[in-house]
């Protein structure tokens, strides 16, 4: 997570630390010293992500086509320049990160208030200097990149370690990220996404050796530098005194440069005057008030050592030699064949929290774009959390006398105060005969076997009696209507925030995630991703049309053959929610901060082709349907695969509310997407 102002400092203080550089040079120099090894740069994906997402609708829930395009190109530069990128992901959130992660989910969720403030006074979307992104992103990143073919590894601890660990141990030209812990690390260069310039494979590498220089510091004294100046495992709340005391001897202490530039200087003057020793960090861990846990600047010296290296300040028998490997002795699966695989498709972003909740019953969501003040509508944690609990089951054995372990949710949402975490009770889902065990969910094969996968995937979300409708049509639109029918469950009474709203789907697309991996993967994981349902600019749109009260006619846009597999994915819809007595009502909300929705000319006679009975299942006449009435319209996103090539096209058409009132357009648009863009034009 990197050290307060020491980016900052670099780029103002210590400017020859800053080198422009041509990572094609950088790579043709590689192959000439190295030739049978090729240029590998290791990307900090989670760093990186929020300049990745470009599309200039952020607030809406994500515009994912164009954002798949954009990594596309992205990936597509650096392929030209005969250079391989390798993207880490953090799959964990240590225990000694926690109390810094709950400190930045708090101040994000402030953040994401004063969006909301801006949304409603404006009525419009807030400038780029208010941007977050959108929710669920990194998750989504992560099975972008590897659909697009590129290594993709999701982490047993902290990314920034195992991306330092990687570069140094393979030799990599660089790491590609923004943290300043890639300045501390002694591993290979360390390059800006930020200055990125992508058509010109120019960037700015930050140079340790220049900044140890500037500072009058060692490589090795940089660790210790880092810890206290405050870091992860040191908090700045406990150095405030030896700050003080620094600044007061510091030679270098200026009025023109700001407080923390000042503290940085006199850190770094007063480590220059100490022996590199163990016995030196001790003496500095009796001056700092650590309280009762004296190991504290020890620890965090230590984290900075990658796998192999020493350090000074560390006692010589002492060396990080392995990576961290979860203890299966103390983990919540104690079968070692589950287990094993569990780690492997965890570490190869195969699953999705599948493994965290195996190793060590524990979870977590960060922020998402949910309005706090809107209290009609709980927080996408709670609406998806008896999913979720029902997932739990699936994963986890029961114990002695029949009790579920609990899992330990770190969830953000309003009310939350994540002073620790909340103990969830798996809960069963109502299959015939009982929920199937991992071994047969994993590992099995047959007809049959495939049959329990779907069914237990279904239960999940308490459609189990769609099975038979749900497996007649594409895989991506049944997801979808799984997370609808769920969605009209849980949502009893609605007054929709358009912006909440699309957080919420998107957020429920990972839930999808969750139980497709836990049940064996019933559906293919590029099945349940957004960009084959969902794109946020036009949620929105739909979503004012939809409040405005346009009649039928407008929102089918005049087609009549999308009526009858409308009626029929309405009735799935309906007859999901009548079977838990839910009853849904809406309250029509009028326009929103969207604008422009362009007008259409309709068919006069398609008001009289429409009826209110039901229309029988379709099942498998609809894969015919889906082929013979594609149309292609605007750009087309190929991924450079020519089986994918024809999937994705254009920005989708897509259902964006959750209300009954509105399901007539709702559904429009779920078919109206199918047919345009899921499978192609033939």
């Amino acid at each position: 997570m990197g050290i307060k102002g020491l980016q900052g400092f670099v780029a103002r203080v210590c400017p020859d630390a800053c080198r422009t550089v041509d990572l094609r040079e950088m790579a043709e120099e590689h192959r000439i010293n190295h030739p049978d090894f090729p240029p590998v740069i290791v990307v900090d994906a989670m760093s990186c992500v929020r300049y990745w997402y470009t599309p200039e609708s952020w607030v809406c829930g994500g515009q994912w086509r164009e954002y798949l395009a954009i990594l596309e190109d992205f990936i597509k530069a650096f392929m030209a320049a005969g250079i391989k990128l390798v993207f880490y992901f953090d799959g964990v959130v240590e225990e000694k990160k926690r109390d810094e992660w709950i400190k930045r989910r708090l101040q994000n969720n402030k953040e994401i208030a004063r969006i909301f403030q801006f949304i409603k006074t404006h009525r419009k979307q807030p400038g780029r200097g208010m941007f977050v992104v959108p929710s669920a992103l990194p998750t989504f990143t992560r099975f972008a990149l590897k659909s697009l073919g590129q290594k993709t590894v999701c982490t047993l601890q902290e990314a920034d370690f195992e991306v330092a660990a990687y570069g140094l141990q393979h030799n990599c030209i660089g790491i590609l990220g923004q943290d300043s812990d890639y300045l501390i690390y002694n591993t290979c260069p360390y390059f800006s996404i930020e200055k990125l310039c992508l058509d010109r494979l120019v960037t700015v590498m930050y140079s340790r050796e220049d900044l140890c220089r500037a500072l009058g510091l060692s490589l090795t004294h940089l660790p210790l530098f880092a810890c206290l100046l405050g870091n992860d495992v040191v908090p700045e709340s406990l150095l405030e005194g030896f700050w003080h005391r620094c600044l007061v001897t510091s030679p270098h202490k200026s009025n023109s440069y700001n407080r923390r530039t000042n503290i940085l200087l006199a850190v770094a003057d007063y480590i220059s005057k100490v022996p590199c020793s163990y016995s030196s960090l001790k003496h500095l861990e009796e001056m700092l008030p650590l309280g009762s846990d004296k190991t504290l600047l020890y620890r965090g010296v230590e984290s900075y050592l990658l796998p192999g290296q020493q350090s000074p300040w560390i006692p010589p028998n002492v060396t990080n030699c392995q990576m961290f490997t979860p203890q299966q002795q103390s983990a919540m699966c104690q079968d070692k064949e589950i287990f094993q695989l569990a780690k492997e498709q965890h570490i190869q972003s195969e699953n999705y929290t599948i493994f965290n909740i195996l190793s060590n019953g524990e979870i977590e969501c960060s922020n998402s774009l949910e309005d706090e003040c809107d209290t009609e509508i709980p927080g996408q944690a709670l609406i998806y959390r008896p999913a979720r609990q029902h997932i739990y089951s699936v994963l986890l054995e029961p114990g002695k006398g029949g009790a579920y372990p609990l899992v330990k949710e770190w969830f953000v949402y309003f009310g939350n105060p994540l002073q620790q975490p909340e103990l969830i009770q798996p809960v069963q889902p109502s299959i015939p005969g009982g929920t199937p065990n991992l071994k047969t969910l994993w590992f099995a094969k047959g007809p049959d076997v495939e049959k329990q996968r779907y069914n237990t995937f279904l239960a999940c979300f308490h459609l189990q009696d769609g099975m038979e409708l749900l497996q007649a049509i594409e895989a991506p639109v049944a997801a979808f209507c799984c997370l609808l029918a769920y969605l009209m469950m849980q949502l009893a009474q609605v007054d929709s925030r358009g912006v909440h709203l699309g957080a919420v789907f998107v957020r429920g697309l990972t839930t999808l995630l969750m139980a497709n991996s836990a049940c064996g993967f019933p559906f293919r994981m590029d099945d349940l991703m957004p960009w084959e349902v969902f794109d946020g600019k036009l949620f929105q749109e739909k979503y004012q049309q939809s409040h405005r009260g346009c009649s039928l006619e407008e929102l089918l846009e005049g087609n009549e053959s999308l009526y009858t597999p409308f009626q029929n994915l309405k009735s799935f819809i309906c007859k999901a929610c009548m079977a838990k007595k839910r009853t849904i009502q809406s309250r029509p909300r009028g326009n929103g901060f969207i604008t422009g929705t362009p007008q259409r000319e309709f068919n006069p006679r398609f008001q009289q082709t429409l009826r209110s009975s039901f229309v029988p299942p379709y099942h498998n006449q609809m894969r015919g349907f889906l082929w013979r009435n594609s149309q292609p319209r605007g750009r087309e996103y190929g991924l450079g695969h020519p089986d994918r090539r024809r999937r994705f096209r254009l920005p989708p058409r897509f259902l964006a509310t959750f209300e009954l009132g509105w399901l007539k357009w709702m559904f429009m648009e779920l078919i109206t997407q199918v047919t345009l863009l899921i499978t192609g034009s033939g």
